[in-house]
């Protein structure tokens, strides 16, 4: 079993930044990790994911945030982190960590095993 903890939402205005965390405890590693949101009336849709190896980590990011976000993990710390700059009203969701990809691509929702809670984001115009 793997719990996760999300942490850093919160309400910031167009245009800010915001770093979400995500504390992952019990058999904590997973070498696929990812960031899905799910705003009001919406299906829950890819943000990012971070698959690691020896040869250094993979990043995948979502269109709607590539090159205004950041994936990163801390497995020292069983930690991961999204970084969002230049946000935008859209971005308003719950974003949710996951863990552990069960197979299918990592932008599905059912090729995870385990999620968070959540944490809001609210992005003001």
């Amino acid at each position: 079993q793997v719990q996760l903890v999300e942490s850093g939402g919160g309400l910031v205005q167009a245009g800010g930044s915001l770093r979400l965390s995500c504390a992952a405890s019990g058999r904590t590693f997973s070498s696929y990790m990812g960031w899905f949101r799910q705003a009001p009336g919406k299906e829950r849709e890819f943000v990012a994911a971070i698959t690691w190896s020896w040869s250094g980590n993979i990043k995948y990011y979502a269109d709607s945030v590539k090159g205004r976000s950041t994936i990163s993990r801390d497995n020292a710390k069983n930690m991961v982190y999204l970084q969002m700059n230049s946000l935008k009203p859209e971005d308003t969701a719950i974003y949710y960590c996951a863990a552990e990809r069960t197979g299918g691509s990592y932008s599905y929702t059912n090729s995870w095993r385990y999620w968070g809670q959540g944490t809001q984001v609210t992005v003001s115009s």
